[in-house]
């Protein structure tokens, strides 16, 4: 099983991933967390050509190259193969992210996002899993953080308030693998919605 956790930046898909992924370990399964950008050693060089430096560091072009360069090793090196090992997949962010970044909020790139995902990458997740609250309060979280990979955050709240959009309509476009968790309140409440839709798909 192959699950992605998406939404804007702040909205606690690390941390949600990271539980999520225990849990199903606790419960005996054979687990894999990753990320995007990275998941693999060269992506993970890719990573701090995106998320690091001056927001206008790249066109909204050349950053939907980048991603797709870095998710192709993302693939070939970490997912496909622990999906063919039988084992279960959970990535904070894939495709449904440069769908939404680069597709709809830093350009009208849709039509570009997609092809390029059909030609190098073809794959969607089983499950993709929303994580939406606020935006103003998911920024405050972000920058909090300092961890120096704060790039798209500085953008500011309109971009955030925009991206909250695309990923609401991402859930709209695709609602048989798209579902949206209520990330506002407590980490506890989030995290049993995800246990609960995950175990039941599982069984």
């Amino acid at each position: 099983m192959f699950l992605s956790l998406e939404g804007i930046d702040g909205s606690g898909k690390s941390t949600q991933a990271t539980r999520l992924a225990d849990t199903l370990r606790a419960a005996g399964h054979d687990v894999v967390q990753t990320r995007e950008p990275g998941g693999a050693p060269g992506a993970e060089e890719i990573r701090r050509l995106l998320v690091e430096g001056d927001p206008e560091r790249w066109s909204p072009e050349t950053e939907t190259l980048l991603f797709n360069a870095a998710r192709r090793d993302h693939l070939e090196r970490t997912i496909r193969p622990s999906l063919e090992a039988g084992k279960i997949v959970i990535t904070d962010r894939f495709a449904d992210s440069t769908r939404v970044y680069q597709g709809a909020t830093r350009g009208d790139l849709r039509g570009f996002a997609d092809a390029i995902h059909k030609a190098a990458i073809g794959v969607e997740p089983d499950l993709t899993l929303i994580l939406d609250m606020d935006p103003a309060a998911a920024l405050t979280r972000g920058l909090a953080r300092s961890s120096g990979e704060d790039r798209f955050e500085e953008f500011g709240l309109p971009f955030q308030q925009a991206l909250r959009a695309g990923f609401l309509s991402l859930a709209d476009e695709f609602p048989a693998r798209c579902h949206i968790i209520d990330a506002g309140r407590d980490a506890d409440a989030i995290a049993a919605d995800i246990r609960a839709l995950v175990l039941d798909r599982l069984t």
